[in-house]
Formats: C-alpha cells, sequence, structure tokens
C-alpha cells in the first residue's frame, strides 16, 4: 500500500497550499541573488487566475514510506508527478515560465528563453512553455525557447506538441552540439547570450533570458521544505537525512534555502550521490580522490576496497553512469560543503554494476509507492533514481549514513515507454556560438501582447 501523507486539495495543490511561501521565496532569492550576465525578470509570480491555477496543476509533490532498511526508515519525497517530464525539474521550470509571463503582461516585451542542459532541464522548459500556451498565459508570439544540448542528450529527449508542429518547431528550436565535453553546452550558451541577446531586443523588442542561474532554481525548489514541513514535519528527537543525485545539488541547496525561511528551522543533513564520470562534489566534500582499482580476469570487473565511498565494483572505472550529470568542478561545492558540514551528511559515489545489482530490491522498495520500472533495466534513460537508492542502500550497509531516518529525493525515473524521442531530423546541430544566432533571430513574428483597454 502506498501512503501519501497530504490529501488533494484540488487542482495545483502546490501553488493552492504553498503560494504565498513561493512567493516570498522569491523576494528573498531576488534580493540575494549574485549579478549575473544579461536580462532577469522579476522574482515574482502574475497575479493568482484560474490560467495560473491550470499551468501549475502538474505540481504534486507527495511522500510516500519506503520501509525500514538497515534499521533507517526510507521516505520518498517524489518530484516526478509530471507524466510530460517524470523529473523534478517541473517545479523550477514552471516557476521560470510564469516569471516570463508576469514579465510579459506588465511591459510588453516578449521573451525568449536560452538554456543549456544535458537534457532534463531543456525537457521540462519545453513542456512549461507548451503548457503556458494551452493555458493561455502566452503565446509563441510572445514566448518561445531555445535549449541547446549535448550530442549525448539525443535518446533522452522528449518529443511533444513543440516538435510535432511544424510551426512551433521552427519556433522554439531543439539545438544539439556535436559530441565532446557536454559541459561545453553552458559555454556556448553563454557566449551566445553576449553576442545576440541585444541585437534582439532591437530587431524585435525581445528580450533573451539565460535561465541556467541557481537563484531561478533555488527560489522554486524552496518549495521542497514548505512541503515537507506541512506534511513531513520531523519528529522531537529523530535525525533526518535528505539524500539526492546530484550534479550541481541545485535541488538541495533550494530545499536548505527554503528551511531558512521557515520559523523554526529543521536541522537535518545532507547525503550527495553521483557517479564515477562526474564525482567533483563528493571529492570535494570528502577531500578524497579516485582509488586504484584491479582487474579480476575471471569476472571482468574493476574491484576496489580501500574507499567505501566509492564502487567496490564496476564495470569500467571511466564510465559514464548517466549523462545528466555532466557537471565538473561545479560552483556549488563550496556552499553544499559548508552545509553538510555544519549540519551532517555526506556523500557517495555509484557504478552501474551496483545499480544493477540492486536494481530488483530497487524495484520492490519502490512498488508499494506506486513506482514501477521496467523489468528490463535496459529500458532506463534516466538512472537518478536507481543511483540514489542505490547510494542510500550501498551507504546504510557500508555504515556511511548516520540517521533515523533518509528522505530520499525522486528527481528523475523514465523508460522508453514513457515517451518518444525527438527524431534526429527535428533537431538543430549547431557547432558554436555563431551557429544559434538564426534560432534565436528566428522571431520575426514576436510582438508585444494585446494590452487591456
Amino acid at each position: 500500500m502506498s501512503h501519501r501523507f497530504h490529501v488533494t486539495t484540488g487542482p495545483s495543490d502546490v501553488l493552492a497550499r504553498h503560494g504565498d511561501d513561493l512567493r516570498r521565496a522569491l523576494v528573498v532569492a531576488g534580493e540575494n541573488r549574485l549579478p549575473s550576465v544579461g536580462f532577469q525578470p522579476e522574482f515574482a509570480l502574475p497575479e493568482p487566475s484560474a490560467r495560473l491555477r491550470d499551468f501549475f496543476s502538474v505540481v504534486d509533490l507527495p511522500f510516500h514510506r519506503l520501509g525500514r532498511v538497515g534499521g533507517k526508515d526510507l521516505v520518498l519525497f517524489d518530484l516526478m508527478g509530471n507524466p510530460g517530464t517524470r523529473t523534478g525539474k517541473t517545479l523550477a521550470s514552471t516557476v521560470i515560465v510564469a516569471r516570463a509571463v508576469r514579465h510579459i503582461d506588465r511591459t510588453g516585451e516578449p521573451v525568449v528563453i536560452l538554456t543549456p542542459s544535458s537534457a532534463n532541464k531543456a525537457t521540462a522548459l519545453r513542456d512549461a512553455v507548451l503548457r503556458a500556451y494551452r493555458a493561455g498565459l502566452a503565446g509563441p508570439e510572445t514566448l518561445r525557447i531555445v535549449t541547446l544540448v549535448p550530442d549525448a542528450a539525443r535518446p533522452k529527449l522528449w518529443s511533444s506538441e513543440l516538435t510535432d508542429d511544424p510551426a512551433l518547431a521552427a519556433l522554439n528550436p531543439m539545438c544539439v552540439l556535436p559530441p565532446g565535453h557536454p559541459d561545453h553546452v553552458k559555454t556556448v550558451a553563454l557566449q551566445a547570450l553576449e553576442l545576440y541577446s541585444a541585437e534582439l531586443y532591437e530587431s524585435t523588442g525581445a528580450r533573451l533570458w539565460h535561465t541556467l542561474d541557481l537563484a531561478n532554481y533555488r527560489c522554486a525548489d524552496a518549495v521542497r521544505a514548505f512541503v515537507e514541513q506541512a506534511d513531513l514535519p520531523p519528529a522531537p528527537g529523530r535525525t533526518r537525512l535528505h539524500a539526492h543525485s546530484v550534479s550541481s545539488a541545485f535541488g538541495l541547496l533550494g530545499h536548505h534555502f527554503g528551511t531558512t525561511l521557515l520559523p523554526d528551522p529543521p536541522r537535518s543533513g545532507y547525503f550527495l550521490v553521483q557517479h564515477l564520470d562526474t564525482p567533483d562534489m563528493v571529492q570535494s566534500l570528502h577531500g578524497i580522490s579516485a582509488p586504484e582499482y584491479r582487474l579480476d580476469p575471471a569476472t571482468g570487473l574493476h574491484h576496489q576496497d580501500a574507499q567505501p565511498r566509492y564502487p567496490a565494483t564496476t564495470f569500467d572505472p571511466a564510465e559514464n553512469l548517466e549523462t545528466t550529470f555532466y557537471t565538473r568542478k561545479p560552483a556549488t561545492s563550496p556552499a553544499m560543503n559548508r552545509i553538510i558540514e555544519a549540519q551532517g551528511g555526506g556523500g557517495i559515489v555509484v557504478s552501474l554494476h551496483e545499480c544493477l545489482a540492486a536494481y530488483g530490491r530497487i524495484r520492490v522498495l519502490l512498488g508499494d509507492a506506486g513506482i514501477t520500472l521496467p523489468a528490463d533495466p535496459r529500458s532506463v534513460r534516466e538512472w537518478s533514481l536507481v543511483m540514489v537508492l542505490t547510494g542510500v542502500l550501498n551507504g546504510i550497509d557500508r555504515g556511511l549514513v548516520d540517521a533515523d531516518e533518509i528522505v530520499v529525493h525522486a528527481s528523475g525515473s523514465y523508460d522508453t515507454s514513457d515517451y518518444t524521442p525527438i527524431p534526429d531530423r527535428s533537431l538543430h546541430p549547431v557547432g558554436g556560438a555563431a551557429d544559434l544566432r538564426p534560432a534565436i533571430l528566428a522571431t520575426a513574428g514576436l510582438r508585444a501582447p494585446r494590452r487591456a483597454a
């Protein structure tokens, strides 16, 4: 039986229950954000309306009890309720697009969103733009999105009306960089912002918004703490740990930010789970480096037993388990280190071999929560949920987790049955910032919205 700790209050449960808290988080985030390059809309939402409630209605953040493991109570915090994304990026993307809508309504200036992504941010932002169209909050004449992803993201890109409708596809292009370093998408997107934002504004009156700023995500992910306080308040005398698969830990930093806005902030620890290709946050937190692995010719597996925060076994010490997590040396590491040093927690690195070894056990744990993993793990296209649970189980088994209760942030899980990939013919190959100019300036139809008399 699945245990959900909140009672739905109608469409847009999160907005109805925590809208005031979210608006306050936006104000505080806006007041304390670091300077960044380019345009930013105000940190505020549109006025309440039926259309806004409809737009937020896909955001649903329930908790599910998973049982006890090694004397620890496991609780799943399900951030994946939107069937159009199946990731935790829905909430932040919804808030980002809502802020763009408010700017359009207040100023008459159209907005073109520009974001680099490993896949999921791009999918979630495109989904939010499409939902804004459907809710009647904006149209393609005032709101568009240009996304830039690495070549490795191709199998993870979700088709939607923004792909299938030729007119919308032309106005909301998905651009792909050739194989190479996936984090290069961030550099190219920033270059394009600097090169073409003024030209776009001068030719169309539209603002180009580069949304990959921690403040844009932190204010939205603060809602996680508000929901936790309302639906799963920590029991007196019991310690709690929040576990998350991370690349830059935007979600956990947002949760922590939200706790600082509560009248009686809980003192929760944080547990970071990463993979072998980008273990930088775990390395920084614990001051460790990758151990030396030895190949067992009898099994073909690589083994190590010197460092418990690294996989004991792996098919390849240099494997890339999940392309979602592609950031190297994230600028967020120092802040996350300070929080964990003050409040407790830790981190661990997992391998594909460990995820596969735990896969059956994880399917059973998730069954009562109504979350189904495919019987064949080869169908999985987003490994975040399996990764975090593998890391938590390994951490418990190795004595690396010191808490009575572990809240597992389910930030992403989908397989080939959940979506149709964007076909290659619908993608826009680009070699650098100059190739993004046509995509950004393909906005001849942009115009100010009709103002009410």
